[in-house]
């Protein structure tokens, strides 16, 4: 109970100053990187993280990214459909060569490989990777990597290549507004709960994961007005829990394969993060946005920090939002149903 309190004391302080100095999913890498400490210096909980917080933690973070759909942004898109999903079928294509390269590594299976590069939702590709069977901290490190690396270059590509200047405007307010919070509270449990019942049923892979956040987008798609939203502080904790899943487990001989492959994994990045450049271009070529939209459309990661530029620069921000939203579900998707159809076949 000590360690576990320690750890949680150090975490909730480091993670608040992380969020002051607006750190990428402060919540998440700061818990990876204080256990990560504790379990190479050996005051570690010996149990770990229960499964039972994992799946809560999962299902916050289902209801979550569920919220970001909006059905009026989507409707938005017209004619533009078309181009938009084949853009974010280029991306994950992208993601899977790229991370198939990082598995031909012999310390790094071409599961685990494809989990860590997946362009799109990041946390929660880490807090479904062990239940897929990767490697859950490689896809926490070199997925965090991603995050760092797109939304500290993304500022300075648009103002040297598109020449963006902010306009003022205030960023997309991401805070709970609306509801109560005891309301936001129910919304949460109901939603997971039958979410993740439902996923059950059906063996829908990451159940935990997938299921509340189906469920959450059903409601939103119907039309359905209820306005929750998920508490800041509860969806922090879940991404502090997803956090503590992935760094108790390290090893030092487990970081330090993992520091042999990050060059590579900085390579492939930059090759993904350069590939949808040009889908974005190409996907502002056949539709009538800008190609500043387009990059911003299509940038592989980053959700909350794009959503911030398009709306600080004048950009056509329903369009990046129906865009950004489209790829992260389609490789929230795509990458557990591909990963339980390789594990079937890969049975002997």
């Amino acid at each position: 109970m000590t360690r576990w309190l320690t750890l949680a004391l150090i975490t909730v302080v480091a993670t608040a100053g992380a969020s002051w100095l607006a750190v990428p999913s402060a919540g998440l890498f700061v818990a990876l990187f204080v256990a990560l400490v504790f379990a190479l210096a050996g005051w570690a909980p010996r149990s770990g993280v229960p499964r039972r917080w994992g799946i809560a933690a999962q299902a916050v973070l289902g209801v979550e990214i569920g919220t970001l759909v909006q059905r009026d942004a989507l409707a938005t898109l017209g004619d533009a459909w078309v181009p938009v999903v084949a853009a974010c079928v280029g991306t994950l294509l992208l993601s899977i060569a790229a991370g198939a390269l990082l598995g031909l590594r012999r310390d790094v299976d071409s599961l685990t490989g494809a989990l860590a590069l997946v362009a799109g939702g990041a946390s929660g590709l880490v807090a479904i990777a062990q239940e897929l069977g990767g490697d859950e901290r490689i896809v926490a490190v070199v997925q965090y990597l991603r995050v760092v690396l797109v939304t500290t270059t993304m500022p300075i590509v648009a103002i040297v290549v598109f020449s963006a200047h902010g306009n003022g405007d205030a960023i997309i307010d991401t805070s709970d507004a609306g509801a109560p919070w005891l309301l936001d509270l129910a919304f949460v449990a109901i939603c997971a709960a039958v979410g993740y019942l439902l996923a059950r049923l059906i063996r829908l892979p990451a159940p935990g994961l997938l299921g509340p956040m189906i469920v959450v987008t059903a409601i939103d798609l119907l039309g359905v007005s209820i306005d929750g939203n998920v508490p800041a502080l509860l969806l922090t904790a879940a991404y502090i829990g997803i956090g503590w899943q992935a760094g108790l487990k390290f090893t030092m001989d487990s970081l330090r394969m993992i520091s042999r492959i990050l060059p590579t994994a900085l390579l492939l990045i930059i090759g993904i993060t350069v590939g949808c450049a040009v889908l974005g271009l190409a996907l502002a070529a056949t539709t009538s946005m800008s190609a500043y939209d387009g990059y911003l459309a299509t940038t592989p990661g980053g959700v909350y920090a794009v959503l911030a530029i398009a709306a600080s620069t004048g950009a056509n921000v329903t369009f990046v939002v129906a865009a950004q939203v489209i790829r992260v579900f389609m490789m929230l998707f795509a990458v557990p149903v591909g990963a339980k159809i390789v594990r079937h076949y890969r049975r002997p």
